[in-house]
Parts: C-alpha cells; structure tokens; sequence
C-alpha cells in the first residue's frame, strides 16, 4: 500500500489568503507612470488597463519582491528596469503595509476548511511564501472564529488560535540562494517540517511554484484562482481545482491527490 501524505506546504498569497498584493502592484505602478516616471511612459507598453489579473499571476506572483517588480516592468517594456525595480518595490511595500495593517484582505474560506481537515487528519502543516508580508496575514487570520462561524470543531484549536498557531514550519519570507520555480524554498519547509520531500505536497495558485514543487520531486496542487486551470495543468500540477473543499481527503491518505467524488 502506497503511504499517504505526512505534510502539507502551503504558499500563502493567493492559497490562504486574498491578499492586497496585486492591488498594491498595481496601483504602485501606476502612481509612477503617472508621476515620476510620466517622462517614459511613452517609451512603454503599460496602461492601466494593461495591468490585468493574469499579468500578475503570470509574471510576478510566487516571486521575491524585486524580482517581482523587474519581472513586470520587463513585460511592460520599461527602460532600465533593473534599476527601476528597487523603486518599484519599495513603493509597493509602504502601499502594502497600509492595506494590511487596515485588514485589506480577505481569507478565503475553501483554504481554512482544508487546512483544518489536512491538519485533524495528522498531516503536518507549513507555509512557505516568498514574501517577507506572509507573517502578517498568517497573525492576522483567526481560525478559532472562522471554525464557530462555520460550525466546525477540532481538538486542536485553541481560542484566539491564528493560522500561525497550527503550523509545524513556516519558511516564509526567507532570502533563498533561488527564488520559485527553484524549488529551494520548498525544501526548506519540508526539512523543517522533519520529512522527505516525496512524503509532502505542495498547494500553489502560480505556476512558478507548481515548477518549483516539480522540481523539488513534490506532488502538487493547482487551486486556479485566477481563471487559469489551463496554465497551471501545463506546468504539470498533479491536480488542479478551483476550490480545495473539491479535493478527497480520503486520497491524501493514500499519498495520492484527487478530486473528490461528487455527493
């Protein structure tokens, strides 16, 4: 018999949460395209319209943020993006420390359920997202009231208990020699977690992060989040979903990722 699953990683921004990172992304850049950067707007291809969901998903998510920030003035054709980036970056954190600290976000609720039902299930729990902001939603989540909400009960909650709390490793934020779809930061939660990589799946929105749980010889699940089923099954994701309450609990205990049967 094949042994089931004994760990879980999770990335945070666009798994756990509906984070503002993409707002923040956004509006940062236009705010330079419209200010001290007007005199090269021309000189690119970026408008606000240009700027779309699947542009985020696809050339920054999953990745450090000025690699994040070099990746989209690449694709909108900036001069000097290299350079840029660093301004680009740290404009888009002042932004993004704001939204969070006003609690600009959302959790979405499909990811606590199965984070729960994965943890009740003696599967160990880690989070491993490239931004150094992951931490703040992670104490900010507050799982003991989403269960009551919910009608849920687990053992292991504990009042005032946050997503932090339940989690065996969390590897987030952390300056690796390689960013996604290195698997390098994968690796790191599965050791801290006390398992071999084969023994832990991978639940990512982007498709570096599939290719990073690829790489690192992880099984890994699409939660497509974006309309883009079809991206994330090309970077090979065992399963893709476009909720994880459509994920078999009972399959994970046999090691293997499957959609589950419809009641």
């Amino acid at each position: 018999m094949v042994p089931g699953f004994r760990g879980a990683i999770f990335d945070v921004d666009g798994v756990l949460v509906d984070s503002p990172h993409e707002q923040a992304w956004r509006e940062g850049l236009k705010q330079l395209m419209e200010g001290d950067w007007s005199d090269i707007r021309g000189q690119t291809s970026w408008s606000p319209e240009a700027f779309t969901p699947q542009v985020y998903h696809r050339e920054m998510s999953g990745k450090p943020r000025f690699k994040g920030a070099q990746a989209a003035l690449e694709y909108f054709n900036v001069p000097d993006a290299e350079r840029r980036a660093r301004e680009y970056g740290d404009r888009k954190q002042e932004m993004i420390v704001e939204l969070i600290e006003a609690k600009e976000f959302k959790e979405y609720p499909d990811a606590l359920r199965f984070v729960m039902a994965v943890k009740d299930a003696g599967i160990l729990i880690a989070a491993a997202s490239s931004s150094k902001n992951a931490g703040a939603f992670l104490r900010l989540v507050r799982l003991d009231e989403f269960a009551d909400k919910e009608g849920l009960s687990y053992d292991f909650l504990r009042p005032g208990y946050t997503l932090l709390d339940i989690l065996d490793a969390d590897v987030s934020g952390r300056d690796f020699g390689q960013g996604k779809p290195a698997p390098d930061i994968f690796l790191a939660a599965a050791e801290e977690a006390g398992l071999p990589p084969a023994e832990c799946f991978v639940v990512e929105d982007a498709t570096n992060g599939i290719q990073a749980a690829k790489a690192g010889e992880m099984a890994a699940l699409g939660i497509a989040r974006a309309d883009d089923q079809e991206a994330l099954a090309e970077a090979e994701a065992d399963l893709v979903v476009t909720s994880l309450d459509d994920v078999s609990l009972d399959a994970l205990a046999e090691g293997r990722l499957e959609r589950a049967s419809v009641r």
